[in-house]
């Protein structure tokens, strides 16, 4: 262990290895596909996919085209290949002008093609496509209601794909049977490639009773057009088995569990006991700081899994139900209920931040709390309770001056946490 150490710098290496494990410029050139004759088209869409668009390019010697969506903020500098910016988490017209060209660029390939799909995290939203008659101002106002909601992002995902022209395996059912290699960089639990910027090229297992099943328990008002087009669910989304992904492959290229792995190699290097809660965290944000804390104060005491000096990661995607007006995300809402059940005990630090670099509804990727926080707050007249009752953690720690911000990291693994507990 070592002797003198910032507990905020090694909280912040910790969630930079993690980020770093999963840039595309590390993981995606070992994992393209060996160079084909015949036109070679990229699309795709996500926080992670202007970068890959980048490096794919970078490295192929062949022709190629293609046009791929990401985040305002995220864009990089293509040749060959377009970089769209476009609206996240609530999809705008850029989004959906973009999507219109991405589907007439498929539907116009031969079979003898091939087509390189890019997709991470932030996806679904980019690639935005209503289906039939509805609006973008409909599906907008149904994607708000279910962020708000509390609804999990697989959840979410599965609306989403149901009021679309081009999710859930749509694309890849354009492209009929036009080779289709995809390469993914995983933000989900358990890495379901249905679930990644909702699967515009895999096979959906869902189905719109599941979608009608979801607005329902979340109580969701839906405009009448989009009652109407679940409601008749004319046709399906693919599944598995479908002629049409005969001719796919899929590559996950960076998972929040190997980003986990390399945050615990450092740990273990820096002379800590690493313990690791998995990447399938979810749950009411606070709620989940409240258990982390439970955990860390009984690894204080030398009753938990591990004992001090230790770390504890975990990653995963908590959500908030929002009641109140402020801003702020499910990091820093996870990091006030951490700080309420641990009341500043002596030596616990933690850091939670999203890969992606954004939490939530501002431009922090999260927050820091240390044992002094509290205090802090008590001493400048914060009332904490006040902020998380209107959902306002990103004001809280902003007082503070513990956000970390990152600015757009180009990637995303979902969120990461860490909990470094000393003696």
């Amino acid at each position: 262990m070592i002797a003198s150490f910032d507990p905020s710098v090694i909280l912040k290496d910790l969630f930079f290895e993690a980020i770093t494990a999963a840039n595309p410029e590390k993981c995606l050139p070992h994992n393209l596909p060996l160079q084909p004759r015949g036109k070679t088209l990229v699309v795709g869409a996500g926080k992670a996919s202007g970068m890959m668009a980048k490096v794919v390019e970078e490295q192929w010697n062949s022709e190629i085209s293609g046009l791929v969506i990401t985040p305002y903020g995220y864009g990089v500098n293509c040749n060959r290949i377009e970089i769209i910016e476009g609206g996240h988490p609530l999809p705008d017209s850029a989004g959906l002008r973009a999507a219109r060209r991405i589907y007439q660029l498929v539907q116009k390939l031969d079979p003898h093609s091939t087509i390189i799909a890019l997709f991470s995290g932030g996806g679904s939203s980019l690639l935005t496509m209503p289906a039939n008659n509805i609006t973008l101002a409909e599906k907008r106002e149904v994607n708000l209601s279910l962020l708000r909601s509390g609804a999990t992002i697989k959840e979410i995902n599965c609306v989403r794909k149901h009021l679309s022209k081009i999710k859930g395996g749509q694309l890849a059912k354009v492209a009929r049977c036009t080779r289709i290699i995809t390469l993914a960089i995983s933000d989900v639990a358990g890495n379901d490639l249905s679930a990644i910027a909702s699967g515009p090229t895999v096979p959906d297992n869902s189905t719109y009773r599941d979608a009608r099943q979801i607005l329902h328990n979340y109580k969701v008002k839906l405009p009448k057009a989009v009652s109407e087009y679940l409601e008749a669910a004319e046709e399906e989304t693919p599944k598995l088995g479908d002629p049409i992904f005969d001719n796919n492959e899929i590559h996950i290229i960076a998972t929040p569990s190997e980003s986990l792995s390399a945050a615990a190699k450092l740990g273990k290097k820096l002379g800590f006991t690493v313990f690791s809660l998995g990447d399938k965290i979810e749950g009411e944000a606070h709620i989940v700081g409240k258990k982390h804390a439970q955990l860390a104060l009984t690894c204080k005491i030398g009753q938990g899994p591990v004992a001090p000096p230790c770390i504890l990661l975990s990653g995963g995607e908590t959500t908030v139900t929002v009641n109140g007006q402020g801003c702020g995300g499910p990091n820093t809402e996870y990091l006030m209920g951490l700080m309420f059940e641990l009341q500043g005990a002596h030596g616990i630090y933690s850091i939670a931040c999203d890969t992606d670099g954004i939490d939530g509804t501002k431009d922090n990727a999260g927050a820091l709390v240390f044992p002094d926080t509290l205090t802090r707050a008590e001493k400048l007249n914060i009332d904490p309770r006040v902020f998380l009752e209107r959902n306002d953690s990103f004001s809280f720690f902003s007082k503070l001056g513990d956000l970390v911000y990152t600015g757009p990291t180009f990637t995303n693994v979902n969120d990461f946490r860490a909990l470094v507990i000393c003696p």
